[in-house]
């Protein structure tokens, strides 16, 4: 009987408990209906940020760097992008110990040591290390020149020479050199410089062994081997190996002198000589000799100087073979077998190899006030 009256009364709570429980759900339903909407919200809001503008596909970049709040689609992208701040380089060269941010530079840059040239233009049969350098190349045969300047519209085939043209207009340099402190609108041209500073020559001649500050010089150099001067004068016809070449021969033709000095408003055909030229104001001498401490306003001074101390010659006479600390120390010796005297005097005509030997016979008789016989014919 005790049993009964207990599971009577189990029963009664338990549908007394059954309204309370319906009441419960129905709560929780609502406020699940509640909540829809708001679910809704959000992938909405994802599908915005996936699309952008026109309706087109965009990468969420979900991935910020903590210290310029920079942001990436993926995580490995913003690995890549800490490492310009901590300046980690994992990837380096097993030739010359080179390193680099990524693996892919470090591919790119391997080609140097195995000369692999698998890219050929179809026009000129040049060759390639990378893809894009041929896309480049292209454009100098094609013409096309797809990047303008806004202010004075000049074209480029890239968009990094537009960015560096564009440095003209503004006068912006925001490259210098931590010991002269002088500034450069690039920054190839601020490595470059630095080893006027260094003496660190990187790039050789397998030829002659002559080593160059710059890539390019040594590609111009190269073509005195080949003999290789595809660029001629549509005035003259003179050939040339550097399209640059050409490019500053044609002011000899239109008389242009972009380049004036400040000072004494002397125009140049070249930059670097109105740089050389502003030194004879200024009386700067940024390059001294790392032996005995004389400075100098070139490095082409410099580097002659520098030959006194270690005794190179590099600039041999291709008939008897003698050889010379400078290029124009050679020029002035083969006269010396062509018999050439292009320097003649204008009183008594009489003619000389060298310019400074005429200067000084000159100078001579001016302090002298003696009048030179004249010839007799």
């Amino acid at each position: 009987l005790i049993k009964e009256e207990a599971e009577e009364q189990s029963l009664k709570q338990e549908q007394e408990a059954l309204p309370e429980f319906t009441a419960v759900c129905v709560k929780s339903e609502e406020q699940s209906s509640q909540t829809e909407p708001k679910e809704e919200q959000q992938e909405e809001l994802i599908r915005e940020e996936k699309t952008g503008e026109g309706g087109e596909k965009k990468k969420r970049r979900k991935y910020e760097c903590t210290i310029c709040h920079k942001s990436y689609t993926t995580n490995q992208n913003l690995k890549v992008h800490i490492r310009s701040h901590t300046g980690e380089k994992p990837y380096s060269c097993s030739v010359c110990k080179k390193s680099f941010v990524q693996k892919c530079r470090l591919n790119k840059h391997s080609k140097i040591h195995t000369g692999e040239r698998p890219y050929s233009c179809p026009t000129c049969d040049q060759t390639f290390t990378h893809k894009a350098d041929i896309k480049k190349h292209l454009r100098s045969h094609t013409g096309e020149r797809p990047f303008s300047c806004s202010i004075c519209k000049k074209t480029f085939i890239q968009s990094g020479n537009l960015n560096a043209h564009m440095r003209i207009h503004t006068g912006e340099r925001p490259y210098s050199c931590p010991t002269c402190q002088k500034e450069f609108k690039q920054s190839n041209e601020l490595k470059s410089h630095m080893r006027s500073h260094t003496g660190e020559r990187p790039y050789s001649c397998s030829m002659c062994e002559k080593t160059y500050v710059k890539k390019t010089s040594l590609k111009e150099h190269m073509k005195k081997h080949t003999g290789e001067r595809p660029y001629s004068c549509s005035v003259c016809q003179k050939t040339f190996a550097l399209k640059d070449y050409l490019h500053v021969h044609m002011r000899t033709h239109t008389g242009e002198r972009p380049y004036s000095c400040s000072f004494c408003k002397k125009a140049f055909i070249l930059s670097c000589q109105l740089t050389a030229h502003k030194r004879t104001h200024t009386g700067e001498k940024p390059f001294s000799c790392s032996i005995c401490g004389k400075k100098f306003a070139l490095t082409s001074g410099l580097r002659r100087h520098t030959r006194t101390h270690t005794g190179e010659r590099p600039y041999s006479c291709s008939v008897c073979e003698k050889a010379f600390s400078s290029q124009g120390n050679l020029f002035n010796h083969k006269k010396t077998h062509t018999k050439e005297k292009p320097y003649s005097c204008t009183v008594c005509q009489k003619s000389f190899g060298q310019s400074k030997v005429l200067f000084v016979i000159q100078a001579c008789l001016s302090n002298l006030e003696i009048s030179p016989r004249p010839v007799l014919t």
